[in-house]
């Protein structure tokens, strides 16, 4: 544990900055339910993987690759389901999508874990940047192409984080999502988590009149390797800051595992969540006018994808 946790309190919900995956699902029987986690194959998502199993859930794990994700499910040694999910690739995400149709499973829940973080230089996919396209565009094509999957009390849990507010000043520069004037690493990967939390939103706000729920949260700030595209200097700094404050993995996957399967979140929606309490935003995160755009110009932009 950090000693920034040991000097933090819980929040309502009984959780806090400390607390973890196995402590906030302790006592929960999760036995009949399924969830499907992206990015299950190391860090926060091989922990969620786990802690879900470990309470009787049987898990949908996605990595990158099918290799990826049978070595990872097979560790966990729960009930689990591992599949193929490559993000950036479309077609990989569109058979990932048949493949959980094929097999008639129904997920109570699903946790958009995976991404990439801080590329120290402009790549892209399909003429977008490589951040946006990969956090934002590969969940959109695989959260809405499962929502016929979802039970009627289903959940969708984005992994946002606290760096939506590096995101520029517009929130998302429309015009500016291909070739990036100005591209700066942590700026591109501020505008792809602000878009997670604009698309848990506007999906919350289709929701509305059903029980199905849609949150983005917040993990903290972990050393996982999330980090691993970070230059040196910035991977050096972490290292020495991690005993002190960063969190450790079973307490950066607690937020998402919460606001999945704990029936107190069962009936919040359009929320943001860190240390699985809810949090404060930047403000325009609730603009739902941004917000409809961005789902209509993702639209638009998996319409043209191969």
């Amino acid at each position: 544990m950090s000693l920034y946790a040991l000097f933090t309190r819980n929040g309502p919900s009984g959780f806090g900055y400390g607390s973890t995956a196995e402590e906030v699902t302790a006592g929960l029987s999760l036995a009949g339910k399924t969830i499907l986690v992206t990015g299950c194959n190391s860090g926060l998502g091989y922990e969620a993987m786990r802690v879900l199993t470990l309470r009787g859930a049987r898990v949908v794990g996605t990595a990158r690759t099918l290799d990826k994700a049978q070595a990872a499910c097979a560790r966990v040694g729960g009930a689990t389901v591992p599949l193929a999910c490559e993000l950036a690739d479309p077609a990989s995400v569109r058979a990932c999508i048949a493949a959980v149709q094929a097999a008639d499973l129904r997920l109570d829940a699903i946790i958009a874990n995976a991404g990439i973080m801080a590329l120290p230089k402009l790549e892209k996919a399909y003429g977008l940047e490589l951040q946006f396209f990969t956090n934002h565009i590969g969940h959109f094509i695989l959260v809405t192409g499962l929502l016929e999957r979802l039970t009627e009390t289903g959940r969708v849990v984005m992994l946002s984080s606290a760096a939506h507010k590096m995101a520029p000043k517009a929130g998302i520069e429309f015009d500016n999502l291909g070739d990036v004037k100005g591209y700066s690493d942590w700026k591109q990967y501020g505008q792809s988590k602000m878009a997670n939390l604009l698309f848990a939103k506007e999906l919350a706000r289709r929701f509305a009149g059903t029980r199905k729920t849609a949150n983005a949260v917040h993990p903290g700030v972990i050393q996982t390797n999330l980090g691993r595209h970070m230059n040196p200097m910035m991977r050096f700094a972490f290292g020495l800051t991690e005993k002190i404050a960063l969190k450790s993995v079973p307490q950066g996957a607690a937020t998402e595992v919460y606001v999945a399967v704990h029936p107190d979140a069962a009936t919040i929606s359009g929320k943001y969540f860190a240390d699985c309490n809810i949090a404060k935003e930047r403000a325009d995160a609730n603009n739902a006018e941004l917000a409809r755009k961005l789902w209509q110009v993702s639209e638009d932009i998996v319409a043209k994808l191969p």
